[in-house]
């Protein structure tokens, strides 16, 4: 499983240019509205310094992070449901990504034009959640339309995601977010099956510039920012686009010490990352051998046999066991054999949970 990022804003808000910085994705980054035409894609390993110290206590012969994917579309403007700018045409593109990045522009320059004339990244927030509200009523409508005849000869199934939809679009309506219950299990799997863009985990990206960066949150329009998103309760990662695309450019340990002189102790991509896994509820395990050190990602609770059909479905179909080794007694007992001999080698059922870090070797028959 992969992490994929969404970038979504108003035009000139700095997207293209956190892309490239973010992803190296070498995105066209101008001063004029609707530069992105065709969506930018990036994908980058995620940073996981665990993975380093594994394949060395394993003497692996390769690392395999994980990876994250980064999508940068057009920017939206208001009134693009009715065909404003380039309208809403390209947010098919991050329908189906795991979280949505909010761009918004918090740097003044007389040089980069705003397209509402004015830096207010709280009025920018509210135009896109707008815009991605209207646009998913048009989606639900449209599927409404052609799925009613489905609702009288379709199973339980099909009924009840009907429902849901006709639910949402409701809500969607009445100028509404949807809403529906987290802790009914059906009703949330209906849901992220209908996949609506308003509905999508999301946190803001706040472009500034490196006074506003190393500022934040004193000055009125990032302080009215912080006041917005608290009561939509979004988190908000302070990111400076030319400061990533410096560091980007440097060697790592030159990177950590520009990072360190300016009292940072994340780069902007590992807390964009950071952010993205505790909104998804993500954790990572370790496969870890000679071959290879590699790490995967699942969400926090599967069941080992799941987990372990991450790597093959086999492995979950004809699950056995997992064998399992801590991450930090690999470390403390030098390597798997070390932490076996130590005792530290658990051996675990179809009802065990993987834990974050976890090294594990899968025991199955097919």
């Amino acid at each position: 499983m992969s992490f994929s990022c969404g970038f979504v804003g108003l035009p000139n808000v700095g997207k293209s240019t956190l892309f490239n910085a973010l992803s190296n994705g070498g995105a066209v980054a101008a001063n004029y509205p609707f530069c992105t035409i065709e969506p930018n894609t990036g994908m980058i390993p995620v940073p996981d310094e665990r993975l380093e110290v594994l394949a060395k206590l394993e003497k692996s012969g390769k690392i395999i992070p994980s990876t994250l994917k980064f999508i940068d579309i057009a920017g939206l403007v208001e009134g693009a449901s009715q065909g404003q700018g380039l309208g809403n045409q390209f947010l098919g593109h991050i329908r189906n990504v795991d979280a949505l990045a909010h761009v918004v522009r918090c740097f003044k320059d007389d040089d980069v034009i705003h397209v509402d004339g004015e830096v207010d990244p709280g009025n920018d927030i509210e135009v896109i959640m707008t815009e991605l509200m209207l646009a998913d009523l048009d989606y639900l409508e449209k599927k409404l339309e052609k799925s009613r005849k489905l609702l009288r000869s379709g199973d339980d199934e099909t009924k009840a995601e009907l429902e849901l939809m006709a639910r949402f679009a409701k809500q969607l309506g009445d100028g509404q977010r949807p809403e529906y219950d987290h802790e009914d299990p059906k009703e949330s799997a209906i849901a992220t099956k209908i996949g609506l863009l308003s509905l999508k985990p999301a946190f803001v990206c706040a472009n500034t510039d490196e006074d506003t960066f190393v500022d934040f949150g004193k000055d009125p329009a990032t302080a009215n920012l912080l006041e917005y998103a608290s009561e939509h309760k979004l988190e908000v990662i302070p990111v400076c686009a030319k400061l990533e695309e410096e560091l980007a450019q440097l060697e790592a340990d030159e990177a950590q010490m520009f990072l360190e002189e300016l009292g940072i102790t994340e780069n902007g991509l590992t807390r964009v990352i950071h952010t993205g896994y505790r909104l998804l509820n993500y954790s990572t395990y370790f496969t870890a051998g000679p071959l290879e050190t590699r790490a995967w990602t699942i969400i926090a609770g599967t069941p080992a046999p799941e987990a372990a059909g991450k790597i093959h479905t086999d492995l979950c179909r004809g699950f056995i066991r997992m064998e399992t080794v801590s991450y930090s007694d690999m470390v403390e007992y030098d390597g798997w054999n070390g932490a076996k001999n130590a005792g530290k080698l658990r051996i675990e059922g179809k009802d065990y949970i993987v834990q974050d870090g976890d090294v594990i070797h899968v025991r199955f028959s097919v």
